[in-house]
Protein backbone atom coordinates (compact mmCIF):
# COMPACT_ATOMS: atom_id res chain seq x y z
CA UNK A 1 0.00 0.00 0.00
CA UNK A 2 2.86 2.36 0.80
CA UNK A 3 4.40 1.46 -2.56
CA UNK A 4 1.19 2.56 -4.32
CA UNK A 5 1.18 5.93 -2.50
CA UNK A 6 4.83 6.50 -3.35
CA UNK A 7 4.16 5.79 -7.03
CA UNK A 8 1.31 8.32 -7.06
CA UNK A 9 3.60 10.96 -5.48
CA UNK A 10 6.27 10.30 -8.12
CA UNK A 11 3.74 10.76 -10.91
CA UNK A 12 2.54 14.00 -9.33
CA UNK A 13 6.11 15.25 -9.10
CA UNK A 14 6.51 14.57 -12.81
CA UNK A 15 3.29 16.25 -13.92
CA UNK A 16 3.49 19.34 -11.69
CA UNK A 17 6.33 21.00 -13.66
CA UNK A 18 4.66 20.02 -16.93
CA UNK A 19 1.41 21.63 -15.81
CA UNK A 20 3.31 24.77 -14.79
CA UNK A 21 4.97 24.96 -18.21
CA UNK A 22 1.62 24.46 -19.97
CA UNK A 23 0.04 27.29 -17.94
CA UNK A 24 2.99 29.57 -18.68
CA UNK A 25 2.71 28.83 -22.40
CA UNK A 26 -1.03 29.54 -22.35
CA UNK A 27 -0.46 32.88 -20.61
CA UNK A 28 2.23 33.79 -23.14
CA UNK A 29 -0.11 33.03 -26.05
CA UNK A 30 -2.86 35.18 -24.54
CA UNK A 31 -0.47 38.09 -23.92
CA UNK A 32 0.98 37.96 -27.43
CA UNK A 33 -2.46 37.74 -29.01
CA UNK A 34 -3.79 40.62 -26.90
CA UNK A 35 -0.72 42.74 -27.65
CA UNK A 36 -1.06 42.15 -31.40
CA UNK A 37 -4.73 43.13 -31.33
CA UNK A 38 -4.08 46.21 -29.22
CA UNK A 39 -0.88 47.29 -31.02
CA UNK A 40 -0.42 50.85 -32.24
CA UNK A 41 -1.63 51.84 -35.66
CA UNK A 42 1.99 52.73 -36.40
CA UNK A 43 2.66 49.03 -36.90
CA UNK A 44 0.23 49.09 -39.83
CA UNK A 45 1.64 52.23 -41.42
CA UNK A 46 4.39 50.48 -43.32
CA UNK A 47 3.36 48.19 -46.12
CA UNK A 48 5.23 45.82 -48.37
CA UNK A 49 4.84 46.02 -52.12
CA UNK A 50 4.69 42.95 -54.34
CA UNK A 51 8.40 43.32 -55.06
CA UNK A 52 9.06 43.20 -51.31
CA UNK A 53 10.10 46.84 -50.93
CA UNK A 54 9.10 48.61 -47.74
CA UNK A 55 7.13 51.78 -48.30
CA UNK A 56 5.83 54.55 -46.10
CA UNK A 57 2.23 55.77 -46.00
CA UNK A 58 3.01 59.03 -47.82
CA UNK A 59 3.94 57.28 -51.04
CA UNK A 60 1.26 54.59 -50.87
CA UNK A 61 -1.60 56.73 -49.56
CA UNK A 62 -3.23 57.02 -52.99
CA UNK A 63 -3.32 53.24 -53.53
CA UNK A 64 -4.53 52.16 -50.11
CA UNK A 65 -8.25 52.68 -49.42
CA UNK A 66 -9.06 54.68 -46.29
CA UNK A 67 -10.34 52.69 -43.32
CA UNK A 68 -14.03 52.95 -42.54
CA UNK A 69 -13.75 52.21 -38.82
CA UNK A 70 -11.30 52.68 -35.99
CA UNK A 71 -11.25 50.34 -33.01
CA UNK A 72 -10.81 52.20 -29.69
CA UNK A 73 -7.67 51.32 -27.76
CA UNK A 74 -6.78 51.86 -24.11
CA UNK A 75 -6.49 55.57 -23.16
CA UNK A 76 -7.86 56.77 -26.53
CA UNK A 77 -9.72 60.07 -26.72
CA UNK A 78 -11.50 61.61 -29.68
CA UNK A 79 -8.55 63.98 -30.06
CA UNK A 80 -6.06 61.09 -30.23
CA UNK A 81 -8.29 59.20 -32.66
CA UNK A 82 -8.52 62.32 -34.83
CA UNK A 83 -4.70 62.64 -34.82
CA UNK A 84 -4.15 58.97 -35.65
CA UNK A 85 -6.72 58.83 -38.44
CA UNK A 86 -6.60 62.35 -39.86
CA UNK A 87 -10.36 62.78 -39.38
CA UNK A 88 -11.30 65.97 -37.48
CA UNK A 89 -13.04 65.58 -34.09
CA UNK A 90 -16.13 67.41 -35.38
CA UNK A 91 -16.44 64.95 -38.27
CA UNK A 92 -16.07 61.99 -35.88
CA UNK A 93 -18.91 63.40 -33.79
CA UNK A 94 -21.10 63.91 -36.90
CA UNK A 95 -20.52 60.34 -38.06
CA UNK A 96 -21.03 58.87 -34.57
CA UNK A 97 -23.90 60.75 -32.87
CA UNK A 98 -24.37 57.93 -30.34
CA UNK A 99 -20.72 58.15 -29.28
CA UNK A 100 -20.06 59.52 -25.79
CA UNK A 101 -16.63 61.23 -26.01
CA UNK A 102 -16.23 61.01 -22.23
CA UNK A 103 -16.89 57.27 -22.10
CA UNK A 104 -15.01 55.51 -24.91
CA UNK A 105 -14.83 51.75 -24.43
CA UNK A 106 -11.84 49.65 -25.50
CA UNK A 107 -12.82 47.67 -28.59
CA UNK A 108 -15.62 50.07 -29.54
CA UNK A 109 -15.84 50.86 -33.26
CA UNK A 110 -15.76 54.48 -34.37
CA UNK A 111 -16.94 55.27 -37.88
CA UNK A 112 -14.37 57.30 -39.84
CA UNK A 113 -16.24 57.83 -43.10
CA UNK A 114 -19.57 57.04 -44.66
Amino acid sequence: MADHARRRRNIARLFAPLALLACGAAVAVVVVTFTNEQGDDDSQERTTTQAGERTTPGRDAQRRPARRFYRVKLNDTLGLIAEKTGVPVERLQELNPELDPQNLVVGQRVKLRE
